[in-house]
């Protein structure tokens, strides 16, 4: 039977452009989205912009428009830049509107009635030139510890100290730069510590949380639950308290109410909300990052415990962005908005890229374009794409474009392809990504071996029925194949299907053949990747950062640029520091396969399991010390963030480490059980 999934992704906040780092995520839950839906279930995909705060009135001010205006501006933009990464919602709404007013209205006055809000005063940073209690982030000043200028008033971004507004030096409004005094307010609060039992015990919940997000929420249990501050001062943007003179609800409280209200827009029918919503006759499933887990782990599922609506059966965590190891950077170019990267580059070579690198966890995912590069034009392109135009343009067009029927050995190889179906749907389900993509490329790997094995192109020159069938088995494997990746490159999955003149692909029609019948026209699916296009986007993103901070983009002695990455250098004493050691990503490795390099005499072919970070090719040194058959099963130490390689013989994306002279090399090996993947630290 099909399952009804109510889906959502975390809201992006109003008063900026999109960038990769919100891609990330809106590609992770679409994946799982389309997935859900070519399996066949009742799956909808609801999100909306986060419109509500101090930030969103303060820019808006400062633009010289209403936050009305300026919200709706942004939530276009919002919504354009995301769909162009063919993310495709169901209902992309707003937190500013009438449901989701009378959603956090309803919910407030429930906790109220059973006894879960409390007030009382509280002693806060207040402008007297702006009439307003300021938040943290609206005061800066001279940190406590360090001495650093301009910081935050709730931590130093210099030296990671978190401390109290009160205790910085030096405190001014970042708005008009006045000294702000300390005003006392009545304030209301959620007593969160009313549900740590019932939170336990749901955070404990089968498949609900992976582990690593279980046990950070569980973190938050060791000194007991606090109260939550859920009210905010006017003026504020946001919705009036009922039953309370001048205060707003904090955005965090109605931000996540923002899901339920953009459900009731799309479904307009207060019955089929209840379903989902107040019965529990369907799945809520949660998409964040772990910056708001405590929110969405915690207050969201107590505010739900408290106002009698149903919890969320699933809350899938991922990590940050990172390029080349590092935070995404303005000033290196690589803080790439989404509309700028869809400038010069296919986005459905990014989706491909980003499940490529995406697993279950919470670990970052880090991206390099070098390896964007090769992993596309080689995985995507060389074997994918390939595999279905060198057999369905001029050769199919020698046989009028028709196929035969599926021989033995067609219908040995198309079942072996069918056998992998049980669990590329496991881990699309489990969300890891990473091993969905491996499975895909190794069958392509084994049925683009068939087609060079008989080569078509020449067969037909001798015995065109032959041709015919090795083709029709050809088309047949790659629409499975195109079927698996369906959920993470839809547009190209798209023209395929046309290709194969079927309405669509799905694991519906999975087992069903194409035999007999007249192809389509066959129209390009997709072009290699331009590392010229790459360069135009990372410069294009300089530039932007450099005309808006003229004073932060002179040059600076030891900055290095985008095309020109910082490396890990050794100092005249002969010492690294820490932080340059944490650059080396040194992971426990497994090895798969290992072989001969034709051509070379100390190199060794070696397929490393790394875990979540997927298998990489490596061509080690190490022939003269190794046979091939005893490394396959050994696990050992790799340099996993190493610069992919063009050799000669093939990319090499990491290194092996070893010891020794050369005829005599012993490779590192963890002492004790390691996992492939395991950290080295």
């Amino acid at each position: 039977m099909s399952k009804n999934i109510l889906v959502t992704s975390a809201l992006p906040y109003a008063n900026g452009s999109i960038h990769l780092g919100h891609v990330l995520e809106a590609v992770q839950t679409d994946i799982w989205v389309r997935f859900q839906k070519l399996v066949g279930n009742n799956c909808y995909f609801f999100c909306a912009d986060d419109t509500h705060g101090t930030p969103i009135m303060i820019a808006a001010k400062k633009a010289g428009k209403t936050p009305e205006t300026m919200i709706e501006e942004v939530q276009k933009e919002h919504y354009k830049d995301l769909t162009s990464f063919g993310v495709s919602y169901d209902n992309y709404y707003t937190t500013n509107s009438e449901e989701n007013k009378k959603f956090s209205e309803s919910i407030y006055l429930t906790l109220k009635k059973k006894g879960h809000i409390v007030a009382r005063n509280i002693e806060q940073s207040y402008c007297e030139h702006d009439k307003m209690f300021l938040p943290d982030r609206f005061i800066k000043g001279t940190c406590p510890k360090c001495g650093a200028k301009d910081q935050y008033g709730d931590s130093c971004e210099v030296c990671g100290t978190s401390y109290s507004p009160k205790d910085l030096k030096d405190s001014y409004c970042s708005i008009c730069g006045t000294t702000p005094v300390l005003k006392e307010s009545k304030h209301l609060f959620f007593k969160l510590q009313d549900f740590q039992t019932q939170l336990q015990t749901w955070i404990e919940g089968e498949s609900r949380l992976n582990e690593g997000a279980q046990k950070k929420l569980k973190e938050w249990f060791t000194s007991g639950l606090q109260e939550w501050d859920i009210s905010r001062d006017g003026p504020y943007f946001g919705f009036a308290i009922p039953e309370e003179e001048n205060k707003y609800f904090y955005v965090w409280l109605d931000a996540p109410i923002g899901y339920m209200a953009s459900s009731m827009n799309f479904l307009k029918d207060e019955k089929k909300f209840n379903e989902i919503w107040k019965e529990g006759k369907g799945e809520i499933v949660h998409f964040i990052g772990k910056d708001i887990l405590y929110f969405h782990g915690l207050f969201w599922p107590a505010m739900l415990m408290g106002a009698d609506y149903q919890t969320p059966s699933q809350l899938n965590v991922h990590g940050f962005l990172t390029v080349n190891g590092e935070k995404m950077s303005k000033s290196r170019g690589t803080f790439i908005n989404a509309s700028t990267f869809a400038k010069y580059l296919d986005v459905e070579h990014f989706r491909f890229y980003l499940a490529c690198r995406l697993g279950s966890g919470m670990e970052d995912v880090d991206i390099s374009f070098d390896d964007f590069v090769s992993r596309v034009n080689s995985d995507l392109i060389g074997n994918l794409v390939n595999l279905v135009s060198r057999v369905s343009t001029s050769i199919l067009d020698k046989m009028d474009r028709k196929l035969g029927s599926l021989s033995e050995e067609g219908k040995s190889l198309v079942s072996e392809l069918l056998s992998r179906e049980p669990e590329i749907r496991e881990a699309y389900e489990s969300r890891n990504y990473s091993k969905v993509m491996r499975e895909i490329t190794g069958l392509g790997d084994k049925v683009n071996k068939y087609v060079n094995d008989y080569a078509p192109w020449n067969l037909i020159k001798t015995d065109v029925e032959k041709a015919r069938e090795v083709v029709t088995t050809s088309l047949n494997c790659a629409k499975i194949l195109f079927t698996y990746l369906g959920p993470v490159t839809p547009k190209i999955v798209n023209s395929v299907a046309q290709l194969f003149q079927v309405e669509s692909l799905s694991f519906l029609n999975l087992k069903e053949t194409l035999e007999n019948q007249v192809l389509g026209p066959y129209q390009m699916l997709s072009k290699r990747v331009e590392e010229k296009n790459i360069s135009l986007m990372i410069e294009e993103t300089k530039e932007a950062f450099q005309k808006a901070n003229p004073e932060k983009s002179k040059s600076e002695p030891g900055k290095t640029t985008a095309s020109e990455p910082s490396a890990t250098t050794v100092s005249e004493d002969g010492f690294i520091t820490i932080d340059e050691l944490s650059k080396v990503e040194l992971r426990v490795g497994q090895i798969l396969e290992a072989g001969p390099v034709e051509g070379a005499d100390k190199l060794l072919f070696v397929k490393v399991n790394l875990g979540e970070k997927g298998i990489k090719n490596v061509f080690a040194g190490i022939k003269v010390s190794y046979t091939a058959e005893e490394l396959v099963g050994k696990k050992v130490v790799v340099v996993a963030n190493l610069k992919p390689r063009q050799m000669k013989f093939g990319l090499s994306e990491a290194m092996l480490l070893a010891s020794g002279k050369e005829k005599t090399l012993s490779l590192f090996v963890p002492d004790r059980d390691a996992n492939p993947g395991d950290l080295l630290k």
